[in-house]
């Protein structure tokens, strides 16, 4: 009878649905988890992106212990090798069982339970079919497969899509979850674990160890019961997560993975794992200060790639959602070159044009905008040079205000700032020192532009992304003499000293940035093949203890700029820029050579003024209102007029009448004209002001 049936099967078999090819199997295999792989095909992430079971990437048969595949082979089907896809043997002993009520299995084979996982169930089915039909129509499945595949191709299959324990599906995944190893580590024992896992996945450790002991004395008798024991306690009686292989680009990989899959990128596994370690031994001597957060990127300048993406460090647990090279967060003094660039470009300065360095009030809809340097000094009179080097604040804005504001707007938007999105007056002054919010990405690409004469294209993470679209965005000439100040540790030194983490033994532009209230630290440069943007502060919005870019975010911009390596030449001088010695006749800096767009070139730079300065009103400037302070009684409430420079013979003249401010000046509530008159009496300056408020009685 059985052979008569199993006559029957193979000619009849093909009556039956279409049997799928290995190839085709192999191929809609989709892991649950998705995978990141850098240039050269390391693994950088590993992530789960479905909650339809757990399978993790398809195993070969090769790669299988043969000791675990052995005992798993036998302990299912152990004349898998012998029969065609129906075992006789097996089917009479089954149906035996069957009869008498032994519970004895054997029927299936595993070429029979392959068939049953390629099953389409339909919708809305539940639990397994056990009806003699389907049995006749898992044996004609079988046949099928048999006859087009090869037992090695079966028993792949097989093992691959085989549940052992939960939602764990397929023996990688059994391998990683239960026994936190590879396939090609599994024992003999774990053979023998997994296979008693077979029959009953979701059993509890008492029921698996029974069934394990009655398995080994079959078909593995060198281990005894105490052995399989003590592997099910440690590995199964506790569950066990799965860890994922590498975990190196969190943030990238959400960002990548969201399909699964494997995804091939563009960044260096290796140097992605030294700024990840780098950056956390940073944030670790930063804790005292109130620092938890970082990101950096680097790119590749000729080509665009992204070599490396850390946006956010390990230890940070509480925000480990949060992308920092992604997060938007003010600019600090970041955006100095490229305001710089835009009035070389323009010729509106130069270089060694002077810019004075002094205390500055401008009137705003929003009140007084007094803006300082970082040091909480001024330095005077000081050359583009040194303002944009030392990072000096009011050399800035002056320099914006000559710009003007919705031109420079214009121009950080061709930067690729899209979040720059307003006119230039809802930005003021403040501009110039970075008042609008970047994210890493957008700075360090723009800084790239510099890098790359002025020339903008897209970033790219997948290799053969198309990142060909350039656009010329700066001129090569301005950009060529702001990299050059970028690079002078002379010009620095006057902010930052000679000893800073900003000098590199090789060629190298850099500008650190802090922004208002010390929450973002930040540090971007090139060298001539990469470019690096360091950011680091708390992603909270708390502000850091009295740290600047150049101790925050600079040490690790050095340490990541010194691993990928430089050499000392300098970039190529392109036409239309020529070098001139320079004399500052005033003394205000030493004589120097000097790079110029060529027309605009110096010999020697003189401040034009007249021989006996006439001064200016300081304070208040035209537009300011005060308040009077209801708190302060009126004999005591004063406000001092001040003038630049000082002048013995000068008076003040208030709403047209001379006035001695010695003891200063009662505010009165109301709109005021103050004017500065020199010896002769005639005005050399005026303000227009008002006093608000009431002192009640």
């Amino acid at each position: 009878m059985l052979g008569l049936a199993s006559l029957g099967g193979w000619l009849l078999w093909g009556w039956g649905a279409p049997v799928p090819t290995f190839a085709d199997v192999k191929n809609a295999w989709q892991a649950s988890d998705g995978l990141l792989l850098d240039r050269k095909g390391e693994e950088l992430h590993e992530m789960r992106v479905s909650l339809q079971g757990r399978r993790l990437t398809w195993i070969s048969l090769n790669e299988i212990s043969p000791t675990a595949l052995a005992v798993l082979v036998a302990a299912e089907d152990r004349r898998f090798r012998k029969h065609g896809g129906v075992d006789g043997w097996g089917l009479a002993a089954g149906f035996w069982g069957w009869l008498t009520g032994s519970g004895h299995r054997g029927a299936s084979t595993i070429t029979m339970q392959l068939a049953g996982l390629l099953e389409k169930k339909p919708s809305g089915s539940r639990g397994k079919r056990r009806s003699l039909a389907h049995k006749w129509e898992q044996m004609r499945s079988a046949w099928g497969l048999e006859a087009g595949w090869s037992k090695d191709e079966l028993l792949e299959a097989y093992l691959n899509r085989v549940t052992f324990r939960g939602e764990w599906e397929g023996i990688g995944t059994a391998a990683r979850g239960l026994f936190g190893k590879g396939v090609g580590g599994l024992t003999r024992g774990d053979g023998v674990v997994l296979a008693a896992l077979l029959r009953s996945p979701n059993a509890n450790a008492e029921k698996i160890l029974a069934r394990a002991c009655r398995l080994a004395i079959r078909i593995a008798p060198e281990l005894t019961c105490e052995e399989l024991q003590k592997n099910i306690e440690k590995n199964i009686a506790g569950g066990r997560w799965i860890a994922p292989t590498r975990a190196d680009a969190p943030q990238l990989a959400r960002r990548l993975l969201t399909r699964g899959g494997i995804v091939h990128t563009t960044l260096d596994a290796a140097l992605q794992r030294f700024i990840r370690e780098t950056l956390a031994e940073q944030l670790a001597q930063l804790e005292g200060q109130n620092v938890h957060n970082g990101a950096v990127l680097v790119l590749a300048n000729e080509s665009g790639e992204v070599l490396a993406y850390v946006g956010n460090t390990p230890s940070a647990e509480s925000s480990s959602q949060v992308d920092g090279i992604q997060a938007l967060r003010q600019a600090g003094s970041t955006l100095k070159p490229f305001l710089y660039e835009w009035v070389l470009e323009k010729r509106l300065l130069t270089a060694a044009s002077l810019l004075n360095d002094a205390p500055l009030n401008i009137p705003t809809p929003r009140g007084l905008y007094v803006p300082r340097n970082y040091e909480e000094d001024f330095k005077g009179w000081v050359s583009v040079r040194t303002a944009l080097a030392a990072s000096l604040n009011v050399p800035t804005i002056k320099a914006l205000l000559l710009a003007g504001l919705d031109p420079v707007v214009f121009h950080l938007r061709r930067l690729g700032f899209s979040g720059v999105s307003q006119g230039g007056d809802t930005y003021g002054p403040s501009l110039a020192l970075g008042s609008v919010d970047v994210s890493l990405w957008q700075l360090t690409n723009a800084y790239r532009t510099l890098a790359n004469g002025g020339v903008f294209s897209p970033l790219r993470l997948i290799p053969g992304e198309d990142g060909t679209a350039k656009n010329k965005v700066m001129g090569a000439e301005a950009t060529f003499i702001i990299n050059d100040i970028l690079s002078d540790p002379l010009a620095r030194a006057v902010t930052f000293g000679l000893d800073n983490p900003l000098n590199l033994p090789f060629w190298s532009a850099v500008k650190t940035g802090t922004s208002k209230g010390m929450r973002d630290n930040w540090c971007v440069g090139f060298s001539q093949a990469w470019t690096v943007g360091v950011w680091v502060g708390n992603f909270d919005g708390e502000s850091m203890h009295d740290v600047s870019g150049i101790a925050g975010a600079a040490p690790v911009w050095r340490e990541v700029m010194t691993y990928l390596g430089g050499n000392e030449q300098k970039p190529q001088v392109p036409p239309g820029v020529v070098k001139k010695k320079t004399l500052f006749s005033g003394g205000e800096e030493g004589e120097r050579w000097e790079w110029y767009l060529s027309g605009t070139e110096m010999e020697r730079v003189e401040r034009i003024h007249n021989r006996k300065q006439r001064g200016h009103i300081l304070y208040p400037v035209s537009g300011v209102v005060m308040a009077l302070d209801p708190d302060i009684p009126p004999p005591l409430e004063r406000v001092f007029f001040r003038m630049e420079p000082p002048h013995p013979g000068y008076r003040w003249r208030l709403d047209g009448v001379e006035i001695n401010l010695d003891e200063g000046w009662a505010p009165v509530a109301g709109r005021h004209r103050l004017e500065l008159l020199d010896e002769a009496g005639k005005t050399v300056d005026q303000a227009n002001f008002e006093v608000r408020g009431s002192r009640g009685k």
